[in-house]
């Protein structure tokens, strides 16, 4: 038998959990949504004959990636 107390805790762990696995969710898309751009932009640029810049813009894009399989790996945890 429960005081109530322990009900509520995990209440809330169960709704802290639940917007985890939503935070993940929306990072992920969000971080594929910017490496997208990101990739567009290299791409720009070094048509533009800024190639350092598209370099950057490229290890910007790939550092997102590794963040997104890091998101991804977590998801699998939930």
């Amino acid at each position: 038998m429960g005081d109530g107390h322990q009900t509520t805790s995990n209440d809330e762990k169960n709704k802290d959990i639940e917007t985890l696995r939503i935070l993940l969710a929306h990072w992920i898309e969000h971080n594929r949504s910017h490496e997208e751009n990101f990739r567009q932009w290299a791409e720009k640029s070094e048509k533009l004959g800024k190639g350092e810049v598209s370099k950057m813009i490229t290890r910007a894009a790939d550092a997102l990636k590794a963040a997104s399989d890091f998101l991804l790996e977590a998801k699998k945890y939930i």
